[in-house]
C-alpha cells in the first residue's frame, strides 16, 4: 500500500538487501532529493551479516573470525556490524530546511535528533535508553548482565546538505556476531538487543515505534510509505 504525501517517503524492505545495492541506491536517492526529483526518504531495511568501516575505522578493530564480507561505508564512525534482526533506518533528508526541532544546516542538532528519536522509540518499547558523553550511539542497562550496553548505533554522511546512512537498532540480531569487531572502537562495553528485554519483540513492533516517535523530534506529520 502507498500513501501519497508531499513530505517524506517511508519505505520498507520485505527481504534482506545486499549492502552494495543499498549504498548505490542511497547515493542515487540523495542526488534526486537534492535536485528535487525525489521526496525525502526514510528507508527501513535489513542486511545479510557483514561489517562496514566508517572513515575512522582502525584495522586492528576488525577481528572477523566468521569471515563475513566487509565494506567501506563512506560514512562517519568506525566499524559496525549489520545483520538479520537489526533494523537499519537510512534517513535521507534535505538539511537545508528545518525538520521539527532540527534547525537548517545544523549537523550537531541533526545527530542529537537521531539519538533522541531512538531514545523515544525505545521508551515506547519500555526500554530506558540514554546517551553518554564521549560515546557514540544509544545505550541502556542490559537486563542479562546488569551492565551498560549499546542497543543502537548511528553513522551519517552529508552530501551537499542531504543526509544519508542513518541508524541501526538491535531488535533480535545474533549478538555473537558483534564479537567480530570492536564496535565503534569501544572495548569496555558490550551490545544488547530489544529481544533481551522482551523475548517476543518483533521487527514490526520496532518499526511501529520508530514511526510513532518520529514526529516528536522531526515534526513531519505528512508521511508516505511503500510496503
Amino acid at each position: 500500500m502507498t500513501h501519497i504525501s508531499k513530505e517524506i517517503l517511508w519505505e520498507h524492505d520485505s527481504s534482506l538487501r545486499a549492502y552494495p545495492d543499498a549504498l548505490a541506491r542511497m547515493q542515487t536517492l540523495t542526488q534526486d532529493i537534492r535536485s528535487g526529483k525525489s521526496p525525502e526518504h526514510i528507508w527501513l531495511t535489513e542486511h545479510p551479516p557483514l561489517y562496514t568501516a566508517g572513515t575512522s575505522a582502525k584495522e586492528e578493530d576488525l577481528l572477523n573470525p566468521q569471515h563475513y564480507p566487509t565494506y567501506d561505508a563512506g560514512r562517519g564512525g568506525q566499524w559496525t556490524y549489520h545483520g538479520p534482526g537489526q533494523r537499519l533506518a537510512y534517513v535521507m533528508l534535505d538539511l537545508t530546511r528545518p525538520h521539527g526541532l532540527i534547525p537548517p544546516r545544523d549537523l550537531r542538532a541533526y545527530v542529537k535528533g537521531l539519538e533522541q528519536w531512538l531514545i523515544n522509540t525505545l521508551a515506547l518499547l519500555d526500554v530506558d535508553a540514554f546517551t553518554r558523553e564521549g560515546r557514540i550511539g544509544v545505550w541502556c542497562i542490559d537486563p542479562t548482565t546488569g551492565q551498560e550496553a549499546k542497543i543502537a548505533a548511528l553513522g551519517i554522511r552529508i552530501s551537499r546538505w542531504v543526509s544519508w546512512h542513518g541508524i541501526s537498532l538491535n531488535v533480535a540480531p545474533n549478538l555473537d556476531d558483534f564479537s567480530g569487531i570492536i564496535p565503534c572502537g569501544i572495548r569496555e562495553y558490550g551490545v544488547t538487543s530489544l529481544q533481551r528485554f522482551h523475548p517476543h519483540m518483533t521487527m514490526h513492533d520496532a518499526d511501529q515505534a520508530l514511526r510513532a516517535s518520529w514526529e516528536g523530534v522531526f515534526g513531519t506529520t505528512a508521511l508516505m510509505r511503500t510496503d
